[in-house]
């Protein structure tokens, strides 16, 4: 037996093994085994389809009662010459890990010790025997990281290594043509694909490829964080740039002024469509991909993070046969899902719902959805003044941009229709006198505005490795307005292999949400200031800071991340 590794539970029953170590119930156990008789099949089948246990904690089990070992990785120190013995792709592919050799048999750790594929692969690639053991997913994960490196990082170094061999290194004036031939290297073709897949497996928003005199950095941006991977050599920058070009039809050849293109790549989970943005700068062109997974299921109103109070306040303003809706924050704060949210809430098959977007990001059921194309001269203004003759009940307007859009929407309101949309402003108050100064005449939007929502987004503390600690009392002190925060029961993440190490995973929204009242249309047909527009909110009104200390005391955030994303609204 190797270092680390335990042996239990061989000669008991799959369930016994569950029940002992509390994966499942006994009063689970026997519906399951009733369930078994009338249907048949085996009891870990029955178990996971029942959705009483999970697959890694069948073949724990099932490992458990066939004598193999199970064994610890955490603390285990592996040698490179055991590491080189099996290939990093055959490692990353099934999930398996070398840890030991001895007798001229390799020892493999497995999350699934029984799959007959994966020792077969192994048998062709290991000219020696082969030892199973049970390891969890998790700590896979976390000793393939770190012995192997992620799956671009080790990618990058092959190519490097190629790149030698053959001397396809960039140098001098690279033709199209010569771009094109690059760009369509299987190698290439395959590293661009894996840095897609393994962001969208991370959980990215947006890939940056940033070129600079020495390396080419590659980052992802996870729950509103840049986070640097393994940089590419210089001298793959022009092969990557041209291939992400043409996968996003773009013209590779024109490499001194900015481009937009977009691709549609094929994921594990189906769809994803990625915006392409390319600039030039002093070392070459740099690449911003926006990922829009369309596969991924939309958010319901309520679980955006709004406090109950607020959320029926913002449903009642949603309620509404007219008038104007307004979401504000900056790019990237979750207004488009805080809005989709809200149209699939009121949508019914009696109304008839008409959106223009930039881009349409998430496919809605039953709602019509226009792009712009301002290439083609359909902008937000023109798109705007054609929806409103295809008889809409209700309107989403992507974005108010120009005072001309922001004028066909103000009258929509006023004629009998619920128009919705979203502004870039730091308050809900800001975002009144933001329509004023765009030229909007005060009585009119007097009128028709019924509720202005703000927000932003925070990051969750993760939900697997959080724990108690004491917090800066300086970071409190500016948070601490009329609410009393005890610095040592603020909860934040240790880091874990869910979370990458980070302690945050996930993000939840704070809001502000600005109730039109009588009161506040009298003081819009005067131009106020933002200032006496909060003064007149009423008694109920929550600004964001509020609302993100709400959440920090329920332990879903830290008062770091609502310090971060509040301090703008400042006075």
């Amino acid at each position: 037996m190797e270092n680390g590794a335990l042996k239990i539970g061989v000669g008991k029953k799959l369930g016994q093994l569950l029940v002992g170590d509390s994966h499942i119930s006994e009063l689970q156990l026997e519906q399951a085994l009733s369930h078994q008789k009338i249907r048949r099949g085996r009891i870990g089948e029955t178990l996971i389809d029942l959705g009483f246990a999970r697959n890694w904690q069948i073949n724990e089990a099932l490992s458990k009662q066939a004598g193999i070992d199970t064994v610890e990785l955490a603390h285990l120190n592996v040698s490179q010459d055991i590491i080189s013995r099996v290939p990093a792709e055959l490692v990353s592919r099934h999930k398996i890990f070398p840890f030991a050799f001895n007798d001229n048999r390799i020892s493999i750790a497995m999350n699934d010790p029984f799959n007959v594929r994966v020792l077969e692969e192994l048998r062709v690639v290991c000219p020696f025997g082969i030892r199973r053991y049970y390891a969890r997913t998790d700590q896979l994960e976390e000793a393939i990281l770190k012995y192997y490196g992620s799956n671009v990082a080790r990618m990058l170094d092959d190519l490097v290594e190629e790149d030698a061999e053959a001397d396809i290194a960039m140098e001098g004036e690279l033709t199209a043509a010569r771009l094109q031939e690059l760009a369509r290297e299987p190698s290439l073709v395959n590293l661009v694909n894996l840095i897609l897949l393994e962001a969208i497996e991370e959980r990215a928003s947006d890939i940056h490829i940033e070129p600079f005199e020495e390396e080419v950095k590659i980052k992802y941006r996870i729950d509103g964080m840049l986070i640097e991977k393994s940089p590419s050599p210089k001298k793959l920058q022009a092969a990557i740039i041209s291939r992400i070009k043409i996968m996003a039809e773009m013209n590779i050849a024109e490499r001194f002024v900015p481009q937009d293109g977009h691709i549609e790549f094929s994921g594990t989970r189906g769809k994803i469509d990625i915006r392409v943005s390319t600039v030039p700068t002093t070392f070459g062109e740099a690449v911003t991909m926006r990922i829009l997974d369309r596969s991924a299921a939309l958010i319901g109103l309520d679980e955006l993070g709004m406090n109950r109070h607020m959320l029926s306040n913002f449903q009642q303003s949603l309620s509404k046969s007219h008038g104007i809706v307004l979401v504000t924050g900056p790019t990237g704060s979750g207004k488009t899902t805080t809005l989709y949210g809200a149209l699939s809430s009121i949508y019914s098959p009696s109304v008839k719902i008409i959106t223009i977007e930039d881009p349409v990001e998430y496919q809605l059921n039953g709602i019509i959805q226009m792009p712009v194309n301002p290439r083609r001269g359909l902008t937000f203004a023109r798109g705007l003044r054609h929806i409103l003759r295809q008889d809409p009940d209700i309107v989403m307007v992507g974005e108010i941009r120009d005072k001309e859009t922001a004028d066909i929407a103000i009258r929509a309101a006023l004629t009998g229709h619920l128009v919705f949309s979203t502004l870039h402003t730091n308050d809900a108050a800001g975002a009144i006198t933001r329509l004023i100064d765009m030229g909007i005449e005060p009585f009119l939007l007097a009128s028709s505005i019924e509720g202005v929502l703000a927000q932003r987004l925070v990051r969750r503390v993760c939900p697997y490795c959080r724990e108690k600690r004491p917090c800066d009392e300086r970071i409190l002190s500016s948070l601490n307005n009329s609410v009393q925060i005890d610095p040592d029961k603020i909860y934040y993440g240790k880091g874990c292999t869910e979370c990458n190490g980070t302690g945050m995973r996930g993000r939840i929204g704070i809001f502000e949400f600005l109730r039109v009242t009588d009161t506040i249309r009298k003081l819009i047909g005067k131009s106020p200031t933002g200032d006496e527009l909060v003064a007149a909110a009423p008694p109920d009104h929550v600004d964001m800071r509020h609302d993100g200390i709400e959440k920090i005391l329920a332990g879903v955030t830290t008062p770091e991340e609502v310090f971060r994303a509040t301090q703008a609204n400042e006075d």
